[in-house]
């Protein structure tokens, strides 16, 4: 993991949990510059949330953090990135792995309207929301036939696969090779919290990449 935390309790556990779960603290760098970023979350009766994130020394990572880890991420086999860092620094990592022919999946969260055209094209999945889908496309998304006219959208700015997750009804999935929008149901469960709902699923992907195995949708 390439990440910044600040010289603090929060940043002392965090790196003490990564190494705990075998996960790399080689590139997990400490400044005295700003505080660990932190997310407020507020669950409502319905499982739904709201977040509020302070994101501190999630911001100063930069070109020059990712170049110290340039031989790892060369070697990896997926690269995960989001937006809770800079979008330049988000834009450096993905393009550094693209060029390696490292596999990347990138999860545009928080949304931004006016994102750089370049992470559609650098992206082989680009996994999103449907509220992150409507502030990318300037469309309206309430159901799974909206999910996959903006996934139409999404796909026509060169990523290779989008996949847009609709919480309680699953996901619409599609690619440059398949790209009519499939709906891909989920079992239905009583919600308790949605929070980070897409990165698990980002997730899911990721461990479906590592392994070989087809996502089946």
């Amino acid at each position: 993991m390439v990440c910044k935390v600040g010289k603090d309790s929060f940043g002392n556990d965090y790196i003490e949990n990564l190494k705990q779960n075998d996960i790399s603290t080689e590139f997990t760098y400490q400044t005295k510059d700003a505080a660990t970023g932190t997310a407020s979350i507020i669950v409502n009766n319905e499982g739904q949330n709201i977040i509020v994130i302070v994101a501190g020394a999630n911001l100063l990572l930069n070109t020059e953090d990712l170049r110290a880890a340039a031989n790892v991420i060369s070697r990896a086999k997926v690269m995960v990135c989001q937006l809770e860092i800079t979008p330049a620094t988000s834009l450096e990592a993905l393009t550094m792995a693209h060029r390696s022919g490292v596999k990347t999946l990138f999860n545009p969260a928080p949304a931004i309207a006016d994102l750089d055209p370049r992470f559609y094209t650098l992206s082989d999945v680009f996994c999103c929301n449907e509220s992150e889908a409507e502030i990318l496309t300037g469309l309206t998304v309430n159901s799974a036939a909206d999910a996959g006219e903006a996934a139409l959208v999404l796909l026509r700015r060169g990523c290779q696969v989008v996949i847009i997750t609709l919480g309680a009804e699953g996901c619409v999935v599609l690619s440059q090779t398949e790209p009519e929008p499939k709906h891909i149901p989920t079992e239905k469960v009583k919600a308790v919290d949605t929070t980070a709902q897409s990165a698990r699923y980002s997730r899911l992907s990721l461990l479906q990449t590592r392994t070989r195995q087809k996502p089946h949708f």
